[in-house]
């Protein structure tokens, strides 16, 4: 009796991961240690949970651990499914929408503000890439309202929901 299905079958991994913009449109990103999984790639904040947590109190913890601040409010973004050849894992990215205190690097990780147009400039772990794609894409709806007013951003609107797929 071959046990290889077992074997070869991934457990999926549940991880909290928190987007933060500041004022300018610039999101926090930090750089993973080396000598974890995907270790030296830049990731957005957050971790897995643990056993009985909640996605909203990993979060919590997480950036306290992280970033030495306090989650005040958040509110779902998306969610993604990757497999990588090791490990299987489903991101639950929420967007951090107030918080206290100054995020630093707790755990001696770097971390660095970056406009979304400027994020593919770093390695990212590679079920990170539809966040920067979402996040990507509401900083060009975001740009279109600026310079041509609602309507265009009502169009772009129209134009990501009929061509956005969530993972």
């Amino acid at each position: 009796v071959s046990n290889v299905g077992e074997a070869t079958r991934a457990r999926v991994v549940r991880v909290a991961v928190g987007v933060m913009v500041d004022p300018a449109g610039a999101v926090l990103i930090t750089r993973r240690a080396d000598h974890t999984h995907q270790g030296g790639l830049w990731e957005f904040p957050g971790g897995k949970l643990e056993a009985g947590e909640t996605t909203k109190a990993a979060l919590r913890r997480e950036l306290h651990e992280e970033l030495g601040i306090d989650l005040l409010t958040a509110e779902p973004l998306l969610k993604i499914r990757h497999r990588y050849p090791d490990k299987a894992v489903l991101l639950d990215v929420w967007r951090v929408t107030s918080y206290r205190g100054e995020p630093s690097g707790q755990e001696g990780q770097p971390l660095v503000w970056v406009l979304p147009a400027d994020l593919m400039n770093f390695s990212f772990p590679a079920a990170d890439i539809s966040i920067i794609n979402r996040l990507r894409a509401e900083d060009q709806m975001a740009q279109h309202a600026r310079s041509n007013g609602i309507s265009a951003v009502l169009r772009t609107a129209r134009q990501l929901g009929s061509g956005c797929s969530r993972k």
